[in-house]
């Protein structure tokens, strides 16, 4: 097959698809091309709106780099590239009853069926993909951080809550010590500002990534915190200020997004790290005994 033919066939026409590619391409990157392209995936919404002398400026390149990433990834030009982050943003900018007007159009036969075995395809789906690609020897070596820590931090904001408040009550059922960083008083930053190099934080964020939670693990980090992140992307901000972190890309059905690999995820850590402890005690009560 032709190359340029074969190159048309692999320019992603969706955000997701883009993300992939870059993922799948990036450590053969030239170093200028994986800086923006880094930038890119973190800065949505800015290479949406900018131009291109604005983002070039943001990402610290020439204008003239933003092109060349883009004739890299097979489109024609930068602004063939810049219409997939503005169709992202089109669709994340959806209302939820613009969502579901859409559902209604898609023509579902059975609705109340076919919703639900769209969720759960989703699901499913999400499942799977995390399966195959997680590394269970990096959630090893997160474990030996969090079983570790006298404090586990747990952060997240919007979409992610539900994942913080399900460990939570994991945590208190296994006797873990943790602190929830949701106050509804605003004090989130003064509840981090506790956290020492002896304890840890579990931070979680997804595109477009909360400017709260980036904060407060960044400042934890800078502290000498260990943060273990939980994300969608290996471009994540979350991932620079990680001691260790997992890349969770979710399925949606119309718009509307599972949390069903992230939530296997947070189930697994409280049962791992009781689990750990508790064989780090029954192996110290041998040792004396002998």
């Amino acid at each position: 097959m032709d190359s340029s033919i074969d190159t048309q066939i692999r320019v992603p026409r969706d955000f997701e698809s883009l993300r992939s590619i870059v993922i799948e391409r990036k450590s053969a990157m030239p170093k200028r091309l994986a800086q923006v392209a880094a930038f890119a995936l973190a800065n949505p919404d800015e290479v949406a709106f900018g131009t291109t002398a604005s983002i070039a400026a943001a990402a610290e390149v020439q204008p003239s780099t933003l092109v060349r990433l883009a004739h890299h990834l097979g489109y024609e030009g930068f602004s063939d590239l810049q219409s997939i982050f503005r169709e992202r943003l089109r669709e994340r900018t959806l209302s939820y009853e613009e969502r579901l007007v859409t559902l209604e159009r898609s023509g579902i036969k059975d609705e109340e069926a076919g919703i639900l075995s769209g969720f759960l395809s989703a699901a499913s789906q999400s499942v799977n993909k995390l399966a195959a690609t997680i590394e269970t020897e990096t959630f090893a070596k997160a474990i030996d951080v969090l079983a570790a820590a006298e404090t586990i931090y747990l952060i997240a904001k919007r979409r992610s809550y539900p994942l913080t408040a399900h460990m939570t009550y994991a945590f208190s059922k296994l006797n873990i010590r943790h602190q929830i960083v949701a106050s509804p008083n605003g004090i989130d930053s003064e509840i981090t500002r506790f956290a020492t190099e002896k304890d840890a934080a579990i931070a979680a964020s997804f595109s477009p990534y909360a400017a709260d939670s980036l904060a407060q693990a960044e400042d934890l980090a800078s502290r000498n915190v260990p943060v273990i992140a939980i994300t969608d992307s290996a471009f994540s901000p979350l991932t620079a200020c990680a001691t260790h972190w997992f890349e969770v890309a979710e399925a949606d059905f119309a718009g509307f997004r599972s949390m069903s690999a992230s939530m296997a995820l947070v189930m697994a850590f409280p049962v791992a790290i009781a689990e750990r402890r508790r064989k780090g005690m029954a192996k110290a009560d041998k040792t004396k005994m002998e």
